[in-house]
This record gives structure tokens, sequence and C-alpha cells, in this order.
């Protein structure tokens, strides 16, 4: 375990136990990948039930745990240490969604999710206080932390060389939302360069030049080894390729092929 690990993992002990001494939520600001996968990590027998989005209380923590992005399937989620069921009261996430579209929309640059990300932190606004970026055409929806939404629908007026508007909404259309379809397809084993092979549709070669570059993560952490065997539940994204949850093998076929299980993002 790295220091950074380790200091991540001291904090959200010490922010548990101020929430379960206090009965108190605390909250944290919106954790990475990484950070997320981390945390399910000190949760035991209970890390599936918390990844799902279930209230838990357990071991680990004590007051209970709630992991929420503003979304269903949100990559960047925020911690809720406490619950109804230790405390007898509910307090709600504080996120906020702020719409992001052009003033004019016939004369507006083609956007990409750097391309919004980039102005909003050119704001000086920290990555930790945003979650997720929904992109639908030339418009996006931002999920925040309530205390900075105000901040950016004021500030926030170009992005690349067209000027936009930004401000908060309370829902987000249901069709652009992001959701996961499961697919089952084959593979030679269950290492990751013969997922990443199928996900990219290039041949096992090519795959491995993905690894090479940089740009195959696993559970928000770069992957290097090739011959890594994913679990179940980790997620693997390929950049420039998508993003799928592993589920694991559903079957042997008679010549020694596995299929396997995948949600991926749509």
């Amino acid at each position: 375990m790295n220091s950074e690990t380790e200091q991540f993992r001291k904090r959200i002990t010490e922010l548990s136990d101020i929430s379960y001494t206090n009965s108190q939520y605390i909250f944290t600001d919106f954790l990475t990948e990484a950070e997320i996968s981390d945390l399910l990590s000190m949760a035991g027998n209970a890390a599936d039930r918390i990844s799902s989005g279930e209230t838990v209380i357990c071991p680990a923590f004590q007051s209970g745990i709630t992991l929420y992005g503003g979304h269903e399937n949100a990559t960047r989620k925020i911690a809720r240490f406490g619950s109804e069921e230790a405390f007898a009261y509910n307090e709600d996430f504080h996120i906020t969604i702020v719409h992001i579209a052009p003033r004019l929309a016939k004369f507006a640059d083609k956007f990409t999710h750097r391309d919004f990300l980039g102005a909003i932190l050119n704001l000086g606004i920290d990555r930790k206080v945003t979650g997720d970026i929904v992109i639908n055409s030339n418009e996006a929806y931002l999920f925040c932390e309530e205390k900075i939404a105000e901040f950016i629908s004021e500030n926030l007026d170009k992005v690349k060389h067209t000027y936009v508007k930004a401000e908060t909404v309370e829902t987000i259309p249901e069709s652009i939302m992001p959701h996961m379809e499961d697919v089952e397809f084959q593979v030679s084993s269950e290492r990751i360069d013969a997922i990443v092979s199928h996900m990219a549709n290039l041949s096992r070669s090519k795959a491995i030049e993905l690894f090479r570059t940089g740009k195959v993560f696993v559970n928000g952490r770069q992957m290097e080894n090739t011959s890594f065997q994913p679990k179940e539940g980790d997620m693997i994204s390929v950049r420039g390729f998508g993003k799928i949850k592993y589920l694991g093998v559903s079957r042997t076929t008679r010549k020694g092929k596995l299929n396997i299980v995948v949600s991926r993002f749509v």
C-alpha cells in the first residue's frame, strides 16, 4: 500500500469516526474511481452493497455509509457517513446540476468532455467539488457540490471560443442519462489484454499497445500488467474505447473458450 492510499484511508476513517461520535452526517468531496476503490476495500464483505448505492452500516463505517454522485451510474461519487437508522433523521446529498449550453447553437464550436471540464477548471475551481459531466450534443449537464453551483452559473460564460449560458436545473432529461446494459462475449481467457482486445476490436498485439501507452485503467488506476485478471465488479476503461463493469464468466465452452459478461455504458 502506497503512502497516498494510506493517507486517504486514514482520512476516511477519521470522517467516519467523527460521524459516529457526534451523530452527525459527514460528506466527502467527489471521489475519483481510484479513491472509491480504496474506500470499498475497507468495507470487506459490505463492499458490493455500498457500491450499488445502498446505505450500509458495517464495522468499518459504524454510523453507516452511502455513495452517490447525483445519478445511478455516476463515476465520481460523494461518500456520506451516517444513516437514518443510526441518527433517526435523514440528510440529503448536497449535489446540484448545472446545465451548460451555447447562447447561439448555430455558431457554436463542437465540444468534448475535455472542453467543458477545461472551461470549468479555468474558473479556478478544484476538480474535487465537481462530479460527472453528461454530454448531449453541444450541451452539458454538470453534477457539482451545491456550494459551488451559483459561482459556476454566474461566471462560466465561454467554452473554447463559444459563449455559453450556465444555469442550475432540477433534473437532467432521462433520455440522455448514461445507463448500462449487460453484454456477453467470448474470450480465450480472463486476462485483461483479452478483454481489452474485444472492447477495442483490436488484435491482441495491438491491444497490448494500449497498455504501453497508458490508456487502460482498472478502478481508476492505470493498468500496465497485461496478464491481470479482473474480479467481479471491477471497472475497466480504455481511453477512446469506453468503459465496462466486469461481471465474470457465465460458462466455459467445450473448446475451452470463456463466455464472460460485462455491463457497458450506452
